[in-house]
């Protein structure tokens, strides 16, 4: 597989970085968590919405190790994500697992007399086929303003999100999801005094 290496990390989604984005996987719904991969084919569909795996790449895994896999990943990043904004020295050796596994090499490619940096993945193993993410955690961790990584400050959400606005001072996963209930409790409590 190869992928042109113009930054894949980060993206317009809730998370607004791949890593978190896998966070993200077990959003509050109804007030209870609901785990989003239930099943290889619901990691799989997640990998192809984000650009992680090709419709047409074929691997071949025993049944439930995808979303298995995938879970533990959630869980050492979601662990080293926690750490880090804690404080707390970070437990590596699951992450640099990950990226052991994870069969890559890169190349420059010049295009209109432009260079691009190409990634070649080989792709034989789950593992291979989650490396992005993991490289992922690496790059959050290491390359970005860490106070910019936050969780939603709804009491009643547990995404995260990279803020890259302007004025760096969003609060809410979403404006249009917590941020307006959070105004609407405002509002319902200034009526009420």
């Amino acid at each position: 597989m190869k992928t042109n290496n113009a930054n894949i990390y980060y993206r317009d989604s809730v998370g607004g970085h791949l890593a978190l984005d896998l966070l993200n996987t077990v959003p509050i719904v109804g007030g209870k968590e609901v785990d989003v991969f239930q099943n290889d084919g619901d990691v799989l569909n997640w990998l192809i919405e984000n650009n992680i795996k090709d419709t047409d790449l074929e691997l071949t895994y025993k049944q439930d190790e995808m979303f298995i896999t995938a879970r533990n990943l959630r869980e050492i990043i979601r662990s080293l994500i926690y750490a880090r904004k804690d404080g707390k020295p970070l437990q590596l050796d699951g992450i640099n697992s990950f990226l052991k596994q994870g069969a890559s090499y890169v190349q420059l490619q010049e295009t209109d007399g432009k260079l691009d940096v190409i990634k070649h993945r080989e792709i034989k193993s789950v593992h291979q086929l989650l490396a992005p993410i993991a490289e992922a955690t690496v790059d959050i961790l290491t390359q970005v303003n860490f106070d910019m990584v936050r969780k939603c400050e709804s009491t009643e959400c547990v995404l995260w999100f990279y803020d890259r606005t302007k004025g760096h001072k969003r609060r809410w996963c979403s404006m249009a999801i917590c941020g307006n209930r959070h105004k609407v409790s405002n509002f319902r409590m200034r009526q009420t005094n």
